[in-house]
C-alpha cells in the first residue's frame, strides 16, 4: 500500500465515526440547540414572536426580572423545594436501601418491600399530584388520621394555606423521588466487598461505625453523582407544582418554572419569559459543568 493510500485510509477511519453520528447530531441540533438559541435571542428583543421586526432591548428584560420581588421569592422557593427534596431523597433512599440489603429480613418479605418501596417511581407527575391532592384535602385521609391521634385540632388546608402549601408540595415530591436513590444505593451496597465488614467485625466495630467508616465512604461517589443529578432535575419540576397549587396561594409555592410559565402564557410577556428561561438555563448549565468535572476527577 502506497503512502497516499494509507493516508486516505486513515482519513476515512477518522471521518467515519462522525458520519455515523451525524444524523443524531442533526436531530440534537434541531431539538435542543436551535430552540436554545431562539430563546436566548428572544430575551434580548422587544415584543418577541408578536411582531415581525422586534427591536433590540439589550438587558432590559433581565433588569425587569431582577427587580421583580416575585422572581426572588420563586428563586428562594426553588432552592428550598430542591434542597429539601434532595436531602430527604438521599436520607430515605439510604434507610430503605440498608433495610433491603440486610440479611435479617426474610427474603420473601424483602421482595415484597422492594416492590412497595419502588411504587412511587412508577407513577407520572399527574397521578402523584392527584393522589396527594386527594390525601391532603380538608376532608382527606391525612387530616382525618391526624385529628384522631390528636396532632391537629382542626382541618388544615394543606395546599390552600400559604403557611403549609410549600411544605406540602415538597413532601409530595420527596415521596415521588426517593426510589431513585434507593435503587442506586442498593446496587452500590451489593457491590461493597463483604471482606470489609468481616474485618471490621474482627476488630470489634459496631454497626454505626461500619456505616460511617465503610458503607458511606464506599457509596460516596454514587451519593454525590445522583445528588447532583437530582438537584438539576428537581429544579425543573413543573407538573407536580402546577397541578397541586399552580404556584399559589399568594405566590407561596411559586418556583422558577411556574414563574416563567406565567410570564409566557398568562402575562404574554414572551421576551421576559425568555429571559427567565435563560436564567434557569444558566443555573442548570453551571450545575451540569460541576457534575461533569466531578465525573472526570473520578
Amino acid at each position: 500500500m502506497t503512502r497516499q493510500k494509507r493516508s486516505r485510509h486513515r482519513l476515512k477511519r477518522a471521518v467515519a465515526p462522525y458520519l455515523y453520528l451525524s444524523p443524531s447530531l442533526v436531530i440534537i441540533g434541531l431539538l435542543m440547540l436551535l430552540p436554545m438559541v431562539t430563546v436566548i435571542s428572544y430575551s434580548f428583543q422587544n415584543s418577541a414572536v408578536l411582531r415581525r421586526d422586534p427591536s433590540f432591548a439589550g438587558l432590559k428584560h433581565y433588569q425587569a426580572i431582577f427587580a421583580d420581588p416575585v422572581f426572588w421569592a420563586s428563586l428562594w422557593h426553588t432552592l428550598y423545594f430542591t434542597c429539601m427534596s434532595v436531602v430527604f431523597h438521599m436520607t430515605i433512599g439510604m434507610i430503605f436501601a440498608l433495610m433491603l440489603n440486610s440479611d435479617r429480613i426474610n427474603p420473601t418479605l424483602r421482595n415484597v418491600l422492594r416492590v412497595l418501596y419502588i411504587l412511587p417511581w412508577l407513577f407520572t407527575a399527574v397521578i402523584i399530584a392527584v393522589i396527594w391532592r386527594l390525601l391532603l384535602e380538608p376532608n382527606g385521609v391525612v387530616n382525618s388520621v391526624l385529628m384522631q391521634i390528636g396532632v391537629i385540632g382542626s382541618k388544615v388546608e394543606w395546599f390552600s394555606s400559604p403557611e403549609t402549601a410549600l411544605h406540602a408540595v415538597t413532601f409530595a415530591n420527596i415521596w415521588a423521588g426517593y426510589p431513585l436513590f434507593m435503587v442506586s444505593l442498593l446496587a452500590g451496597l451489593q457491590g461493597i466487598p463483604k471482606d470489609f465488614y468481616e474485618a471490621a467485625d474482627i476488630d470489634g466495630a459496631k454497626a454505626y461505625q461500619k456505616l460511617i467508616f465503610i458503607t458511606i465512604p464506599q457509596l460516596m461517589p454514587i451519593i454525590i453523582s445522583i445528588s447532583l443529578l437530582d438537584f438539576i432535575w428537581t429544579m425543573q419540576v413543573f407538573p407536580l407544582i402546577w397541578i397541586t397549587t399552580g404556584g399559589g396561594p399568594i405566590y407561596s409555592t411559586e418556583v422558577l418554572s411556574t414563574y416563567t410559565y406565567k410570564l409566557a402564557f398568562s402575562s404574554y410577556n414572551l421576551s421576559q419569559a425568555a429571559a427567565s428561561a435563560v436564567i434557569i438555563l444558566l443555573i442548570s448549565l453551571g450545575l451540569t459543568l460541576f457534575y461533569i468535572r466531578y465525573q472526570k476527577a473520578r
